[in-house]
């Protein structure tokens, strides 16, 4: 079975992109209905990597642990950057399903200068996938309107990021022209 949600969020996409690799945005996104809380250390940005959190509605009514196992499919020639789960939930009511399979994806949205297209697919499968469809779908309903609240409140600017990191003089920029005064003299 297939939960699907497509909308158009107010950031850029390497905006979207940043935050979607981010354990604390996600976390952000799920809450306050959902606490998600490391059981094994979780990383800056998600690498390839594999992680389990357990989730709590509010975070006061434990639901089960999950197992996130991050991979990407970044590099492809149309410009659409996906990040694939294929964990698992291994305990609680989610547990019951025989499948689990989460990819997002962003991408320039089109006809929208500087926003981003986002793609989110849920496929689980199993003889308990019919019974917990509903429930996740509405939460896949709150995360649109979560993902489409805290977009606009992202921020990332790498070419500035970069400059501040290769320049070790505040007054010169990468091309050697100066753009800051330093104080005090």
């Amino acid at each position: 079975m297939r939960i699907q949600l497509k909308t158009v969020l107010d950031c850029e996409p390497d905006v979207a992109w940043r935050a979607l690799r981010s354990p604390a945005a996600l976390q952000e996104i799920y809450g306050p209905l959902l606490a998600m809380k490391s059981v094994t250390p979780l990383p800056t940005m998600w690498t390839a990597t594999t992680a389990e959190v357990a989730l709590a509605v509010a975070g006061l009514v434990p639901t089960g642990r999950q197992r996130i196992d991050i991979s990407f499919d970044d590099h492809r020639a149309d410009g659409v950057r996906i990040l694939v789960d294929d964990g698992a939930p291994l305990t609680g009511p989610l547990a019951l399903l025989g499948s689990w399979r989460h990819r997002m994806a962003v991408a320039p949205a089109p006809h929208d200068q500087g926003k981003t297209l986002y793609r989110d697919r849920l496929d689980i499968g199993g003889v308990a996938a019919p019974a917990l469809w509903f429930p996740l779908w509405t939460v896949w309903q709150w995360r649109a309107s979560r993902l489409a609240e805290l977009a606009p409140t992202w921020a990332y600017d790498p070419e500035i990021a970069a400059v501040d990191d290769a320049d070790e003089d505040p007054a010169v920029d990468g091309s050697g022209d100066a753009t800051r005064t330093p104080t005090g003299n």
